[in-house]
């Protein structure tokens, strides 16, 4: 299986979800990364306040933030190369990029008058 990591601006706590005002993407992103961990996926989060070094010491995150800067954070690595930037990945992208079967979307169920309706082009007797 593939391994994601998030690297991420400088937050108030290793997931961003505190304080008096949290970021919804933020809410989303735990929920979403929580899922794909039960599933089994490899994700690393590193967060920019906390771990400087692992930002430093990575060659291709070191070059995104001389070419772009700390405000172009978050930046995703999909297996070390660069997967996404500048916002947090959804579910639909971190199924993707682990490589696990989409959920099945709920069935579509048309509306069927019942047998023996009288009802036709919307008049009914």
């Amino acid at each position: 299986m593939k391994t994601i990591q998030i690297f991420d601006p400088a937050l108030c706590c290793s997931s961003g979800v505190c304080g008096q005002d949290v970021d919804q993407s933020l809410v989303s992103l735990a929920a979403d990364l929580d899922w794909a961990k039960q599933q089994g996926v490899a994700i690393e989060r590193f967060n920019l306040a906390q771990q400087p070094m692992d930002f430093a010491h990575n060659a291709t995150v070191k070059a995104f933030l001389e070419r772009s800067g700390a405000e172009a954070l978050p930046l995703v690595l999909v297996d070390g190369e660069v997967a996404l930037a500048g916002r947090y990945p959804n579910r639909a992208e971190l199924t993707r990029w682990a490589g696990l079967a989409a959920p099945a979307a709920a069935p579509v169920l048309a509306e069927v008058a019942p047998a023996g309706s009288c009802c036709s082009g919307g008049k009914c007797c």
